[in-house]
């Protein structure tokens, strides 16, 4: 059993950075992190002080996304080949396709799109 004091513990852990030490969140576990943060939401829901997103401000943040996507050429053109198959396919055999490439692909983060499989 220890006999350090809490701050005693932190203060013996290595260094993150020269002179920086990991505190708070930083030593957490993920998951209670997770579990925390969700609290917090909830809580802030609850009390009506979450942010809320004005139809301005989505639309200036899906155009900022739309902007930096776009900067992707080669990204760019494989949706238009794609969309340019696709429009020549009967019905079927267009859900067919989009299955078949749903399935290549995956949601990284919630928001981002789809992204190649790795």
């Amino acid at each position: 059993m220890s006999t350090q004091t809490p701050r005693e513990v932190i203060m013996a852990r290595k260094p993150q950075k020269e002179g920086k030490l990991k505190r708070g969140f930083a030593v957490m576990d993920v998951d209670r992190q997770k579990e925390i943060a969700s609290k917090g939401g909830r809580t802030a829901h609850s009390k009506g002080t979450a942010h809320q997103w004005s139809r301005e401000e989505a639309r200036v943040a899906g155009r900022k996304g739309g902007m930096a996507v776009s900067q992707d050429r080669e990204h760019m053109a494989e949706i238009g080949r794609t969309g340019g198959e696709m429009r020549g396919l009967p019905p079927g055999e267009r859900a067919k396709r989009r299955l078949e490439r749903s399935s290549d692909y995956k949601m990284l983060s919630p928001g981002r799109g789809p992204h190649k499989a790795d």
